[in-house]
């Protein structure tokens, strides 16, 4: 009778390991399903794209349009920097897919100029001005056009072309915001999804501005 109850004990035993090791694989297929495919959640961790978002802000990041839909200007997107490396040993890429223990540098800006575009930044007395294609560009969304960081040689502020598959991008907070001016045109395969709405804090939920 005792071995009958150890060898049942032991079955029930080995069932719930079973049945929570296929719960995890379960939960963390259906993780990188929904990362991969639909979205992920975000949190902002500077001011370089205030006062679209503010520090603290939670938003969630869609990628479900992101084969279907080209990037246009004044969309706000999440990305990984084009100077930043991305590791593709096994454990990097689990944590890239699931968001566990993820490393990984991720920005978020406003595509300024797109493939094909003529960019320049003019300062017009102590304004500073985004010009595409040789025209003035509305940008509603900034924080001001008097503060911004002064164009050196060793910045990307034009006049240039941007190349095919490539992006310009900005923060809001031209005075405070490591963008495209320091690093360089985006690569379209380094986009990851674009920045939906905030959905905390509470008093801050809604769709994020584009234009």
């Amino acid at each position: 009778m005792t071995d009958d109850k150890e060898e049942l004990i032991d079955k029930n035993a080995k069932s719930a390991i079973r049945e929570i090791i296929e719960t995890i694989v379960f939960v963390l297929v259906a993780v990188i399903l929904i990362r991969f495919f639909i979205g992920e959640l975000r949190w902002i961790p500077s001011s370089s794209m205030y006062p679209t978002l503010i520090e603290g802000d939670r938003i969630f990041v869609e990628k479900i349009t992101k084969p279907f839909v080209e990037p246009k200007r004044g969309d706000v997107v999440v990305f990984y920097p084009p100077d930043e490396e991305l590791k593709n040993d096994i454990w990097s890429i689990f944590t890239r897919l699931t968001g566990i223990f993820c490393k990984d540098i991720a920005y978020i800006k406003r595509i300024i100029g797109t493939p094909g575009d003529k960019f320049e930044i003019k300062k017009e007395g102590d304004e500073f001005f985004v010009y595409i294609n040789d025209k003035k560009e509305n940008e509603p969304y900034i924080l001001d056009t008097f503060d911004w960081i002064e164009c050196r040689d060793d910045m990307y502020c034009g006049p240039f072309t941007i190349p095919e598959n490539n992006y310009f991008m900005m923060g809001d907070n031209r005075g405070n915001s490591q963008d495209s001016r320091f690093w360089g045109f985006l690569p379209k395969e380094n986009i990851i999804g674009h920045a939906a709405f905030i959905f905390w804090p509470i008093n801050r939920m809604g769709k994020i501005r584009y234009k």
